[in-house]
């Protein structure tokens, strides 16, 4: 992929993911103490202020603070290392693969700013219904969830997209 293509398609969208994320958690940090919750929606939205020090839904968050933000700095560090490798072996049409990708490096980079800076991760997004809570997550979870279904549905349609040209061009010929 040209280099004016990765910087448009990969670089902006992850800084922007970058500093949505990290701009909304200090507002978080500024805003709530510890553990307060605010509704915003009654009965389907809070926001709150809690800290995960593991992965998702606070898994791994046994392994105690230096070990577990050492362990989990460096497996996020080697997961983005291995995304920008996939971006370097994009072709020049793979621009959608390639725009979510960045939605998950930024969400990736933004979640180990704060490990890095406060050993867990800022977690301020509450929805539930009655009494069934999601686990509150943050801009930068929300990047890497709508990115990696980004990536997905690009890989399956755009399979099924190239298969079906390459049938019709062979048919043509």
């Amino acid at each position: 992929m040209r280099r004016g293509k990765v910087v448009k398609i990969l670089l902006l969208p992850a800084l922007a993911v970058v500093a949505l994320d990290q701009a909304s958690k200090l507002a978080v940090l500024r805003a709530l103490s510890p553990y307060e919750s605010i509704p915003v929606i009654h009965g389907f939205f809070n926001l709150v202020h809690v800290r995960n020090r593991g992965i998702a839904f606070g898994l791994l968050s046994s392994l105690g603070a230096t070990w577990g933000t050492l362990l989990l700095s460096a497996t996020t560090v080697a997961a983005i290392v291995l995304l920008l490798l996939w971006v370097g072996r994009l072709r020049a049409r793979d621009e959608r693969t390639a725009f979510g990708l960045a939605l998950i490096i930024g969400g990736a980079l933004g979640n180990l700013i704060d490990r890095i800076r406060l050993g867990e991760v800022v977690d301020f997004l509450d929805f539930y219904l009655r009494s069934f809570h999601w686990p509150a997550f943050n801009v930068a979870d929300s990047a890497v969830t709508v990115g990696t279904f980004w990536v997905l549905w690009c890989m399956v349609f755009t399979s099924r997209s190239e298969g079906n040209e390459e049938r019709e061009s062979r048919r043509v010929s």
